[in-house]
């Protein structure tokens, strides 16, 4: 478990490295992989007593996976900070702000973004995500005094900032409450299960994993009898309610290519294998049926790339 975990953030870190937008302010990050690498493997998982809060200190380009209380102190100025956050598939993040001592005049600043931000791109799409892309945004320095605490939609979250005074700090608590239905995932492993649902609620959601996988398709429900086959290509948006596969190299399930529709109700399995960074099992809802989809993953060794990449006629990058 422990590699897997170092190759999602050795992804992480590449990416970060080319960070553009809101995240742009990062570049001038010093901290190393191995830094990262023994961060998050410090705390993954970690199973601490109730009764204890598990802290530490915060770091300009940090990734976090735990509960807990993270405190940042400038040691010189940090004009370009960003810190990922984390949780299970059914889980979304609370961040709440215990101690603020930034100047918000001179600059400074903290900002919570529901999401995650990579090369760019957003996850979740402004397609799948319920709130207009600016009110994703929650600036402290505008709203601190009377918002302490902001939740995320779903399992990832990211706060940006800014401190240019050495001293300054700041200090967050962070806790992981369950989402009953949780839409929008970014997976922690290559490997793994899930199943989505949608109660009835007119809404779109992605379930992305950052690695080249294969999708078992076990069950598929959506709530109506059509009898329509699995398509190489668009042809299921007519139908209302349907699961996509898509594939692609960023974070944004809405730039991504459509590896293959489904939208006819099935029991498994259905499989495919997709030889890109990033693999998304999409859901789109109408709202006027309860739908659901089951599926498994696990990554792709190298021998499956070679052979998809020579047998693939696709030059996005490679289904098999």
């Amino acid at each position: 478990m422990e590699g897997t975990f170092r190759e999602q953030l050795f992804f992480v870190v590449l990416c970060l490295s080319v960070l553009k937008g809101d995240a742009r302010y990062m570049e001038e990050n010093e901290i190393t992989p191995e830094g990262l690498f023994s961060l998050l493997n410090s705390e993954l998982k970690r199973e601490i007593p109730e009764e204890l809060i598990y802290s530490r200190p915060l770091r300009c380009l940090d990734m976090v996976a735990a509960e807990g209380q993270f405190t940042f102190t400038a040691d010189r100025p940090h004009l370009s900070c960003a810190a990922f956050f984390i949780a299970e598939p059914n889980q979304v993040i609370n961040v709440e702000y215990d101690s603020v001592d930034i100047d918000c005049r001179g600059g400074d600043f903290i900002k919570v973004f529901d999401g995650w931000v990579m090369k760019g791109e957003k996850f979740p799409s402004s397609q799948d995500h319920a709130l207009p892309l600016m009110e994703r945004y929650v600036d402290y320095c505008d709203s601190g005094t009377v918002r302490r605490t902001v939740r995320s939609s779903q399992n990832v979250a990211m706060v940006f900032f800014r401190v240019h005074t050495v001293g300054s700090s700041f200090t967050l608590t962070v806790r992981k409450p369950i989402n009953p239905f949780p839409c929008n995932i970014i997976s922690q492993t290559p490997e793994g299960s899930f199943t989505m649902v949608i109660p009835q609620q007119h809404r779109n959601c992605s379930f992305s994993i950052i690695y080249p996988v294969e999708i078992k398709i076990a069950e598929l429900s959506l709530g109506h009898l059509n009898d329509f086959p699995i398509k190489s290509m668009p042809g299921c948006a007519g139908a209302g309610d349907f699961v996509e596969l898509l594939g692609g190299n960023g974070m944004d399930p809405s730039k991504m290519f459509p590896v293959a529709d489904l939208c006819y109700n099935f029991n498994g399995p259905a499989q495919m294998k997709i030889g890109c960074d990033n693999t998304v099992v999409r859901m789109v809802s109408s709202g006027r049926f309860v739908n659901r989809v089951a599926f498994q993953y696990r990554l792709l060794d190298r021998q499956e790339l070679q052979r998809i990449k020579v047998n693939s006629v696709e030059d996005f990058c490679f289904t098999g």
